[in-house]
């Protein structure tokens, strides 16, 4: 039997995992904090202010890194994506230009762009190796590489590009909880937008078709809204 007064020495025990949001934190936003964090620790994880940026796939992690390089003063953002539900939310997210990795090489959008060095930071979101090679192939002399994607097979790297181009390629692992989330609530409050990264809202009871919309690539983040079809 439990003591009288264990569950309030319980609760007094600091909480290391628990995060309070700000009360002016929109709850929707809120409710996507988790992907949002993998966003802003990809993008923040080097130097991005007045640098170009290309982030591979545009995935509604990308896309929001997308936001945030920007609101983090990047110069271009250059997105690559295939699909072309996701490149009309990557532009609506603030990108400066939105590519069809099938259609257009990086470095004519370089050219268009009046870029003469390559890019300073390449944000691997996509876990495609084709995106991967055309990312390296396109790095500035020392620019700097963070990989989110997850592939399914091995990928060859050509360490010669590696090497010569003194490129540094850093994998990047889920979000630093307290860093992070404080980072994403500031900038949220200097005027930072995510929510149109959010498509598809569905009652509680509908999560089946929730998930076949979330599966389908026709949309950004889908929230269950907890507060209908209780009826």
């Amino acid at each position: 039997m439990q003591r009288p007064g264990a569950f309030a020495e319980l609760i007094a025990i600091p909480m290391t995992n628990v995060w309070k949001h700000a009360d002016d934190v929109d709850p929707e936003v809120a409710a996507i904090f988790d992907p949002f964090g993998n966003a802003v620790h990809t993008a923040l994880s080097t130097e991005v202010l007045g640098e170009d940026i290309l982030i591979t796939g545009a995935g509604p992690i990308g896309c929001m890194a997308a936001a945030v390089v920007r609101h983090a003063g990047a110069r271009f953002v250059v997105v690559s994506e295939p699909n072309p539900y996701r490149r009309a939310l990557a532009e609506r997210m603030g990108a400066t230009l939105v590519i069809d990795p099938t259609e257009r090489d990086l470095h004519d959008v370089q050219k268009e762009l009046g870029m003469v060095e390559g890019f300073d930071v390449g944000l691997e979101m996509s876990g495609n190796a084709a995106a991967l090679h055309a990312m390296v192939d396109n790095m500035a002399h020392g620019g700097r590489i963070a990989v989110l994607g997850i592939p399914d097979t091995e990928i060859a790297i050509d360490w010669h590009q590696v090497v010569f181009n003194m490129l540094t390629i850093k994998g990047i692992y889920g979000r630093e909880m307290y860093e992070t989330w404080y980072q994403m609530t500031v900038m949220l409050q200097s005027g930072l937008d995510v929510k149109p990264v959010i498509t598809h809202r569905f009652p509680w009871n509908e999560f089946e078709r929730a998930f076949a919309v979330a599966g389908s690539g026709e949309s950004g983040k889908v929230l269950l809204e907890w507060d209908t079809g209780l009826g």
